[in-house]
């Protein structure tokens, strides 16, 4: 199956400044993440039938042209099924069908969802026959921001162990460019959330109660400019911990368990 990549500028947190939107097929093509109108995106689409549309999860940066490329070529727009409200809302434009996991959507060829939360609770990727359009599970360069209260570590980290256990040729991912090296590129993702989950752990072994004490002691680098998003990340991995017994959380304090 033909697929296609189309970086459209975005507002995003995303350091290319770009959403990924992706073509899979042509005579009856599915279209994932819209995340706005673009030249480029047009002329992609010129001699193409779409037939369906969908979206990896609901951000802003991924949703936002779902409803014009639906109603520019009549298309089928398809959502998570059980988040069709959420949909709606971040897409302005009510879903026709419903997938869950292991649905076949039908392009040229069959595309089969496979869930995979964690960098959003109802993120989803699209299997195909040469690779995996994984949205916001995996990057080539840097790492994928899991923050709590809507992240969940836990559930990320078992989605890349489920995509490096796919071992797909190639992953296609939200932002930047296509993945040649999925299983190298899911245990360097990996590695780095073990990595802060650690400097997390031992800093709540040192006395570190609160969130922000924790990420002080837990990041080795200055992170006044995404304190946010920092402290959300570090929530993410105390709630992972609390969960798997290693330390107490009441939603305000930490200690060792």
């Amino acid at each position: 199956m033909h697929v296609e990549r189309v970086p459209v500028p975005v507002a995003t947190r995303a350091p290319h400044g770009t959403t990924n939107c992706y073509v899979l097929g042509t005579d009856r093509a599915l279209l994932v993440d819209p995340p706005a109108e673009s030249d480029a995106l047009d002329a992609a689409l010129s001699d193409r039938t779409v037939a369906a549309v969908a979206v990896t999860h609901h951000h802003p940066d991924h949703v936002g042209a779902v409803g014009h490329y639906a109603r520019e070529h009549d298309a089928t727009v398809w959502c998570r099924r059980g988040r069709e409200a959420a949909f709606r809302a971040a897409a302005s434009v009510a879903p026709d069908r419903t997938f869950v996991e292991g649905t076949t959507v039908r392009a040229d060829g069959p595309v089969q969802v496979l869930d995979t939360p964690g960098h959003a609770p109802e993120h989803v990727a699209f299997a195909v026959p040469d690779g995996v359009v994984c949205g916001d599970v995996a990057v080539a360069e840097g790492s994928v921001v899991v923050g709590a209260p809507e992240g969940d570590m836990r559930a990320y980290c078992s989605s890349l162990r489920r995509l490096w256990a796919c071992d797909p040729d190639r992953l296609y991912p939200g932002h930047g460019p296509v993945i040649e090296d999925p299983r190298a590129t899911c245990e360097r993702l990996l590695d780095h959330r073990y990595d802060r989950e650690r400097r997390v752990r031992a800093a709540i072994g040192e006395g570190a109660r609160t969130l922000d004490e924790i990420t002080d002691a837990a990041y080795e680098k200055d992170v006044s400019a995404v304190r946010q998003l920092a402290v959300a990340t570090v929530r993410a991995h105390v709630e992972k911990l609390a969960v798997e017994g290693q330390v107490r959380w009441d939603g305000e304090r930490a200690a060792p368990a």
